[in-house]
């Protein structure tokens, strides 16, 4: 399959278990195009058709350029459909992830950048239920304001995303378990946007520290964290640069969504708070770091210098003559002064 519609596909950019995602150019507009089309073993599956085109419909009334953008849909030759969506060529957070760790500050300004995205999800009145690091792009930055550094997140796979007044209603448990809401794992319908607040907060701490919260391989280990269990300091990573970020993390993945930030804003603006207090710190823990370097090469040099040791050589003489003489004193008496 070279052609769909009027898009040349160039090459696969992403596969899942409903559909693939081609890399495609669009001659007439002379720009590159992601085309997702569904997977021929659901061809047949009408509530799975229907599920497709409904992503595709909603993420086209999203006015956000936070939110990959749809522009085209089309069905191929044997039924399946296909949408056209803008193409965002700078990798994943997955991608990013596989690559280590980031700097604190970078990943504090993508966690902030991320939880605008989902802000500006949540302000259409929808809810992602799938915030994870490989449904997340990277765009590069042109002078947004929300962002520090070269790029800036894009969300994308809007295929479990419901209206958040449908949300409350779904019982079935879906998403990915690592950065799953424990009640959205329990699958009775009882969450809100506040499930894609804890999603953000796991995708930030994964990218402090190169792996989730709590580990969590299915939707069983969801059900059994432990309740009364915080995330992992950050403390042995940052140490005394910590600041605030255990707590704003902490509160972010709080067990009980309550106790959660009410909304994606106020999450972004503690991070973002956490991001300039760190950029602010770095010169003066560098300058800190060189001074105590510099005092110490000074305090070795000083301390080994042939003056030093000669000095030390006379007070060692100055102190131990008088205990010499004392000794010996003490000593004649004992022997002879009886």
């Amino acid at each position: 399959m070279d052609v769909i519609g009027r898009y040349r596909l160039r090459d696969k950019i992403g596969a899942g278990a409903f559909a693939t995602v081609w890399r495609g150019y669009d001659d007439d507009l002379d720009v590159d195009v992601a085309v997702k089309v569904l997977a021929d073993n659901w061809a047949s599956r009408a509530d799975v058709r229907e599920r497709f085109l409904s992503e595709a419909r909603l993420m086209r009334r999203i006015s956000s350029d936070r939110v990959v953008r749809v522009f085209d849909l089309g069905r191929l030759p044997d039924g399946r459909p296909y949408f056209v969506m803008d193409y965002v060529g700078g990798g994943t957070l997955g991608d990013v992830l596989r690559g280590g760790t980031v700097e604190p500050v970078d990943a504090l300004w993508w966690g902030a950048d991320l939880a605008r995205a989902v802000a500006a999800l949540h302000y259409e009145g929808v809810v992602h239920r799938d915030v994870t690091p490989a449904n997340l792009l990277l765009r590069e930055n042109q002078g947004i304001e929300s962002g520090g550094g070269t790029h800036r997140i894009v969300l994308a796979d809007l295929g479990l995303a419901k209206r958040a007044a449908e949300a409350s209603g779904l019982t079935q448990a879906v998403g990915t378990p690592a950065y799953m809401a424990p009640e959205q794992g329990r699958g009775d319908g009882g969450f809100d946007e506040r499930a894609d607040i804890y999603a953000i907060g796991a995708v930030t701490y994964a990218l402090l520290t190169g792996r989730p919260p709590y580990s969590a391989g299915s939707i069983g280990d969801v059900l059994n964290r432990d309740p009364d269990q915080p995330p992992p300091s950050l403390r042995p990573l940052l140490h005394d640069a910590v600041g605030a970020l255990d707590d704003v993390l902490a509160r972010a993945l709080a067990y009980n969504p309550v106790d959660r930030f009410e909304r994606a804003e106020l999450l972004a603006e503690r991070l973002e708070a956490e991001a300039y207090r760190l950029e602010q710190e770095a010169p003066l823990r560098a300058q800190e770091r060189t001074s105590i370097t510099a005092d110490e090469v000074s305090t070795t040099v000083a301390t080994n210098s042939p003056v030093r040791r000669r000095r030390r050589l006379w007070l060692w003489f100055a102190v131990s003559l008088p205990l010499f003489f004392v000794a010996a004193g003490a000593g004649g008496w004992y022997l002879f002064g009886q």
